[in-house]
């Protein structure tokens, strides 16, 4: 990829090359939000089922991922739901326009809507610039609930969240956009990637102080107008470090304790976005698709084992992230996207054989776990 395709990207804010696929934002007009199923008989929700936030909708879908399947209820969460994440106790933390919804997984009922203690979100509204909550975490310990909230047009915040009161404890400031938000394995520190400011910010959960880290291997020309921006990073079990990979040619891996970082060569030649991580280190980083399509690849899923060899499936259509089985045999790739080449639904890949199919699911989903 040669850095003169960043020309073409200059008079656009976003990320990710905009391309029409199954559905598009000019569905979502014709399509009502839809209202959510109650749960009369109290079933409990069975173990394997994909949890998933409607970022087109105001809702959480429970997809039951077997062919021939797809969603079978969901939950009002509140506006434009980005990031969700799920805590051992089955309760879902959800990133919302609004504030932070609280949702039992087993009774598949919202317990609690927790507005943001954050000032200049400006009107609820949806779109990738929407202000409010965007990337969620959990401590290991379950105790606290880290959010990263967009303020338009300026830096960010990070909330802190005490999982037992359900309220708002304190708040930092951190860069532009924290599209993700991850936690150290021992919950000292927590981190905000800063996608319009190519950092990623490090609080110190002891203490409160907050350090920022340039996270930019092509450099930070072009500004808000560039396209070779950090989106979401993993913390790699064995060491700590961020893995944060950019354009599927430069994995960057940041030590957050001294700030340096090194990067590493990747394959899929393509804009990324979402990714995540398994306990034996393996890598999964979501293709959105080219920057330039005269010189890039189209979307695809990396799996990058932890010496570095991948294996790149390539997808049909923009993807945003993906979450992987317990049994570490299968990723679940949502097909929501932030920007407008989106489709309500999720590619479910089989990691060894790189098998993939697609499932309706959600509207434009993007956030996902697996219960």
């Amino acid at each position: 990829m040669v850095l003169a395709a960043i020309a073409v990207a200059v008079l656009a804010t976003g990320c990710g090359a905009t391309q029409d696929d199954t559905n598009s934002s000019a569905d979502k007009a014709s399509s009502p939000a839809k209202k959510a199923p109650e749960n009369p008989d109290g079933a409990e929700t069975p173990d394997g089922t994909l949890l998933v936030a409607d970022f087109g909708s105001d809702t959480v879908s429970f997809v039951d991922p077997a062919p021939g399947k797809g969603t079978f209820d969901s939950v009002e969460v509140g506006h434009a739901p980005y990031g969700l994440v799920v805590g051992d106790d089955g309760r879902a933390w959800v990133a919302t326009a609004e504030g932070v919804a609280v949702v039992d997984t087993d009774s598949r009922e919202r317990e609690a809507l927790i507005p943001y203690e954050t000032e200049g979100l400006g009107p609820v509204t949806d779109g990738e610039y929407r202000g409010g909550g965007m990337g969620i975490a959990l401590a290991p310990d379950g105790e606290h609930a880290y959010v990263g909230v967009n303020i338009p047009d300026g830096n960010g915040a990070l909330e802190t969240i005490d999982t037992r009161t359900e309220k708002v404890t304190d708040t930092a400031s951190v860069g532009r956009r924290p599209f993700d938000v991850d936690v150290s394995r021992d919950g000292r520190q927590v981190y905000a990637t800063d996608h319009d400011s190519f950092d990623v910010t490090v609080l110190d959960t002891r203490g409160g102080d907050t350090r920022r880290i340039e996270v930019a291997p092509y450099g930070t020309e072009g500004g808000l107008g560039s396209w070779l921006k950090p989106h979401y990073a993993a913390v790699r079990p064995s060491d700590g470090k961020l893995l944060l990979p950019f354009e599927g040619e430069k994995l960057v891996v940041v030590d957050p304790d001294t700030g340096r970082s090194t990067v590493e060569r990747m394959t899929a030649n393509t804009h990324q976005h979402g990714v995540t991580i398994t306990p034996d280190g393996t890598l999964l980083a979501v293709g959105t698709g080219p920057i330039d399509p005269s010189e890039d690849e189209g979307p695809s899923l990396t799996i990058r084992a932890p010496g570095g060899k991948e294996k790149v499936v390539p997808l049909d259509g923009p993807h945003e992230d993906v979450a992987v089985s317990d049994d570490g045999r299968t990723a679940y790739v949502t097909g929501g996207f932030t920007r407008d080449g989106y489709w309500n639904g999720i590619t479910v890949v089989d990691i060894d054989s790189g098998d993939t199919r697609r499932l309706a699911a959600g509207e434009r989903p993007l956030g996902i776990a697996v219960l």
